[in-house]
C-alpha cells in the first residue's frame, strides 16, 4: 500500500485545523469541547490503544453507550490505523459471541455490568478488555487520563480499512460490511457540498453512534465541515424542540419526526431558526412529510443509504423533496435498476433491483469472500437488495427489501403499493404487508395495520376499502389490526419477527 499521501480518515478529518478553540461537540449537561480538545483526547486515547497491542489493520470493537468518550474511541481508533467495530448495545452476549469470535478483535470496550460476561468471550480471541460507562467514564479514560496527548497519526492507504459495520440481516448471520478511510472520507465530503454544511452550522445529534447514520452520516459530516453538534444520548423530543432555537440541522429516523409531530411545540415558530431536517434509516411515510410540512414549513429531506455504502442518492437541498422518494444518486455514485432474476437494466418506472456503484461501496464482506463475489456483478455494481424504480424525473423510490417480495399464486406482489393504499386510509397510522406460508398460493399477502387509537379501522372495513383497487391477487387474504409494529433499534419495521408471528395463519 501507497503510504505517501496520509490517507487516514483522521488525518484528512483534522489536518488543517485554523481554529483549535472552536467548539465541536457540546453536551446536554453543558460540556463543551473544542476542536483541539477532541484532537489532544483522540490522541490520548490512541496511545492506550497502542499500549495495549493493538496494530494498524487491528480491530477494536465497542460495546458502550453512547457518550462523547465512545466517540473519542472510533476516532482514536482509526487514528491508531486500527479499524473500529461498533456493536449494538441491545445484543447479547449470545449474539456478541459470534461478533468477537468472527471479528477477533484485539482490544473490547464495554459497559462495567457487562465486562465479566464480555471478558469470557474475549479471552476466546486474546483479547484485552476495557470499559465506559453510561457517562464515558471507566477504565479505558482512566488511563488514557494519564496518557501523553502527542500520537503520530498512523499513514493508511485510502483502500485500508477503518471500519466494520455487522449488517442487521434478517436471515442467516450478520455479515461484517468493511468500510475503507476512503469510503468514509468521500462519502462525507460529497453529503456536505451535497446539503451546504459549514462551520455556522450545528447539528442536534440524538442518533446512536454505534449506526452507519449517527457514526459517520452525522459526527463526520459535521467534523469535516468544522461545524458543532448537541449530543443527545438520545431521542428526547420536548429537549430537542427547545434546542431548535441554536441548532440548524437535525438527522433523524423516521421515529423522531412522529414523535416530534406530537408534541404541541411544535410549529412554524420554534423550527425558525433550523435549515435542514433530513431522515433515513427507514422509510417515511409520506403522511409523515406532509404533516410535518404543514406544521413547521419544513420539507423533511430523505435520503437513502446502508450499511455496506453509506450514502447513496438524496432528495436536493433545493428543489422538490418528493414524499416517498430519496431523490437522486449522490455526484459520484451511480444508481440502476435491473431485473433480478436476468441482471438486465430496466426501463423508467420498472420495478426491479437496485444496484450502486460508487467511492461510497464497501470493499466486501469481513472474511466472506464467496458471500462478496455473489453481492457485485462484473462491471462492480453493488447488488443492493432493495426493489426499487426510477420515475421519469430521475427520483429514485425504494419499494421494499428483495426477500420482503410476496410471490402469491406466481405472481410478484410488492408490499409498498398495498400499504400505501392502507396507509392512505382514515384512521391507519401505518401498515406492513407481508407474505406467509399458504397451502393454495404459496404465499398468502397479509396485512398488519396499526390504528390510531379509538379509530374504527376493522378487517372488514379494510378490505372493503381495498377492493377495486387494487388487483386480486395483490388484495390480502387477512388484515390484522394491532398496537403497534416491531422495530429494530433503527426504527425499521421488523418484517421478519411479523412473519414468524403470522407464519401458521393459513396452514392450521
Amino acid at each position: 500500500m501507497n503510504h505517501a499521501t496520509n490517507a487516514n480518515l483522521f488525518a484528512r478529518l483534522f489536518d488543517g485545523l485554523d481554529d483549535p478553540n472552536r467548539l465541536a461537540i457540546e453536551t446536554h449537561d453543558g460540556q463543551r469541547i473544542s476542536y483541539g480538545d477532541l484532537i489532544a483526547r483522540a490522541g490520548q486515547m490512541a496511545n492506550v490503544l497502542v499500549s495495549r497491542g493493538v496494530k494498524p489493520g487491528d480491530r477494536v470493537a465497542a460495546q458502550t453507550e453512547k457518550s462523547v468518550s465512545g466517540l473519542v474511541l472510533y476516532l482514536a481508533t482509526v487514528r491508531a490505523g486500527g479499524v473500529y467495530l461498533p456493536l449494538n448495545t441491545a445484543y447479547t452476549l449470545n449474539e456478541l459471541d459470534y461478533f468477537i469470535g468472527d471479528a477477533e478483535p484485539t482490544v473490547v470496550v464495554c459497559d462495567p455490568a457487562k465486562a465479566e460476561g464480555i471478558g469470557v468471550l474475549a479471552a476466546k480471541v486474546g483479547a484485552k478488555v476495557e470499559t465506559l460507562d453510561t457517562s464515558g467514564k471507566g477504565s479505558l479514560t482512566d488511563a488514557a487520563d494519564k496518557a501523553n496527548s502527542a500520537f503520530t497519526t498512523v499513514p493508511r492507504g485510502a483502500d485500508d480499512l477503518a471500519a466494520i459495520l455487522y449488517t442487521s440481516g434478517t436471515t442467516g448471520r450478520s455479515k461484517g460490511a468493511m468500510l475503507s478511510h476512503d469510503n468514509l472520507a468521500s462519502n462525507s465530503l460529497t453529503l456536505i457540498d451535497y446539503w451546504r454544511f459549514t462551520k455556522d452550522d450545528v447539528l442536534i445529534h440524538a442518533l446512536p453512534i454505534y449506526h452507519t447514520h449517527g457514526l459517520f452520516v452525522a459526527s463526520n459530516v459535521t467534523l469535516f465541515a468544522r461545524a458543532s453538534m448537541i449530543f443527545l444520548p438520545k431521542l428526547d423530543a420536548d429537549l430537542i424542540i427547545t434546542l431548535m432555537a441554536r441548532a440548524t440541522v437535525l438527522m433523524g429516523v423516521p421515529t423522531f419526526y412522529t414523535r416530534l409531530l406530537q408534541n404541541p411545540r411544535l410549529d412554524k415558530e420554534t423550527t425558525s431558526h433550523m435549515r435542514l431536517f433530513i431522515s433515513g434509516s427507514a422509510p417515511l411515510l409520506a403522511d409523515t412529510h406532509r404533516e410535518w410540512f404543514a406544521r413547521t414549513g419544513h420539507a423533511v429531506l430523505e435520503r437513502y443509504g446502508m450499511t455496506e455504502t453509506n450514502m447513496n442518492t438524496s432528495n436536493p437541498y433545493e428543489g422538490e423533496r418528493v414524499p416517498g422518494a430519496v431523490g437522486f444518486p449522490l455526484p459520484g455514485v451511480s444508481v440502476r435498476v435491473t431485473d433480478p432474476e436476468t441482471a438486465k437494466e430496466l426501463a423508467r418506472d420498472e420495478i426491479g433491483m437496485i444496484e450502486v456503484k460508487g467511492p461510497n461501496v464497501f470493499k466486501g464482506y469481513w472474511r466472506m469472500p464467496e458471500k462478496t463475489r455473489s453481492e457485485f456483478r462484473d462491471d462492480g455494481f453493488f447488488i443492493t437488495g432493495d426493489l426499487g424504480k426510477i420515475d421519469a424525473k430521475g427520483y429514485v423510490h425504494i419499494v421494499g427489501r428483495g426477500k420482503d417480495l410476496v410471490i402469491s399464486g406466481g405472481f410478484n406482489v410488492y408490499p409498498k403499493e398495498i400499504e400505501s393504499e392502507i396507509d392512505a386510509m382514515p384512521g391507519v397510522v401505518e401498515s406492513a404487508v407481508i407474505g406467509v406460508p399458504h397451502a393454495d398460493f404459496g404465499e398468502g399477502v397479509t396485512a398488519v395495520v396499526v390504528r390510531h387509537p379509538g379509530a374504527d379501522v376493522t378487517e372488514a372495513g379494510v378490505l372493503k376499502n381495498l377492493d377495486g383497487r387494487l388487483a386480486k391477487f395483490k388484495m390480502p387474504k387477512r388484515v390484522f389490526v394491532v398496537d403497534e409494529l416491531p422495530r429494530n433499534a433503527m426504527s425499521k419495521v421488523q418484517k421478519n419477527v411479523l412473519r414468524d408471528q403470522y407464519k401458521d395463519i393459513y396452514t392450521k
